[in-house]
């Protein structure tokens, strides 16, 4: 029977078991993400927000203020912290004790977080290559730190991504990441493939088709395909019109090994994950039954074995 890495992130101070997989939903608190509704700036529309997300079940909350899409406008650090002071205080003063995850690329930026806010996770979408004091910081700091995959930066990244092996340059570079992590003694490391951040619609279905291959590293692995170009340009449409897409892709990522969804939809991901862990459960029932059947015709010759096989499926 195959065996499963048990995994474990340590999040202010409790372990967050990884074996069954975790919602985290977004929120940005910026004016130009690429998907109009996730964007929310007033103090009403976050308090909305934040209260959605956790109602419907996620158990990690996203807040990013500056906009990883491609061509995004590049704001200074001060702009981004102000804009994340807004969110962080909201979400502080109307639910305690969520955990958060703070997505930004700049070392002085998540220590501000961290240490004034309370923040429980580090999401970096460029994995210490915007900000060489990343790493050191996330040491310093010892919050779980979320490595993302992207060539280039958001503002030039989807202008002519190219890949001699995608599967080889991605591994490695997650190799050499994750190694100068362990040597700075960072313990909680989480893996992302970076979707959509500098590639084609055909490396993310190339990185999508290779997934479980992941599991080689025996680290959480993040999957946020929610809402993206993949789905909507394969598919037709707009951000508007992904939904299904996500739910589709968010699925086959959870076959593949997925311990965390990001996501945009967080009631949709969640009846997603139920859903998957359910036939896990009776996947592992029905391997139970095949092998205690099979004991048994092999000590009862006269048992028909086959014919209980069918009954099981009835």
């Amino acid at each position: 029977m195959e065996t499963k890495t048990v995994k474990y992130i340590n999040v202010n101070g409790k372990l967050m078991d990884l074996s069954h997989p975790q919602v985290m939903g977004i929120l940005n608190v910026t004016p130009d993400s690429f998907y109009a509704g996730s964007r929310q700036q007033t103090e009403k529309d976050i308090i909305n927000r934040t209260s959605q997300i956790i109602e419907e079940g996620a158990s990690i909350i996203d807040i990013g203020a500056y906009s990883s899409r491609s061509n995004a406008e590049h704001i200074s650090p001060e702009e981004e912290m102000r804009r994340l002071r807004t969110g962080l205080e909201i979400i502080n003063r109307y639910h305690p004790g969520c955990v958060v995850s703070v997505d930004t690329f700049r070392a002085d930026v998540a220590r501000m977080c961290v240490e004034e806010y309370g923040v429980a996770i580090i999401n970096d979408i460029a994995a210490g290559e915007m900000d060489p004091q990343m790493f050191d910081m996330i040491a310093r700091l010892g919050v779980p730190y979320i490595i993302m995959h992207m060539q280039g930066t958001p503002q030039n990244m989807q202008m002519n991504p190219h890949y001699d092996n995608l599967l080889k340059e991605v591994f490695l570079y997650f190799s050499e990441k994750v190694q100068k992590l362990r040597d700075l003694g960072v313990k909680d490391i989480i893996l992302d493939p970076g979707f959509g951040f500098g590639k084609t619609v055909e490396h993310n279905y190339q990185l999508m088709n290779h997934l479980e291959e992941f599991s080689l590293f025996e680290l959480p692995l993040l999957v946020g395909i929610s809402r993206k170009s993949m789905i909507y340009k394969l598919l037709g449409g707009t951000p508007d019109d992904a939904l299904n897409g996500t739910t589709v892709l968010d699925t086959i990522s959870l076959l593949k090994g997925a311990d965390i969804l990001r996501v945009h939809d967080v009631k949709a991901a969640v009846e997603t994950v139920n859903q998957d862990s359910n036939l896990e459960k009776q996947d592992q029932n029905l391997l139970c039954y095949h092998y205690t059947i099979s004991q048994f015709s092999y000590q009862n010759t006269r048992f028909d074995f086959d014919a209980a096989k069918i009954r099981l499926f009835i």
